[in-house]
């Protein structure tokens, strides 16, 4: 087996690797939008303890 038999996949190269690709674009989405969603929450935890600090 060649390299260039591997990258083929038999004729299904096209369906294996477009595969591979959005597996690997869902999962950089989804590190993304949790990343987002973290940095959201953080952001809305800190002005809630500035206003306690400043109410108390």
């Amino acid at each position: 087996m060649n390299w260039s038999d591997f990258f083929a996949m038999n004729g299904y190269a096209l369906y294996v690797w477009g595969s591979y690709g959005m597996a690997l674009l869902a999962l950089l989405i989804e590190i993304i939008v949790v990343r987002r969603k973290g940095i959201a929450v953080l952001r809305r935890l800190r002005i809630v303890r500035n206003t306690e600090d400043t109410v108390l």
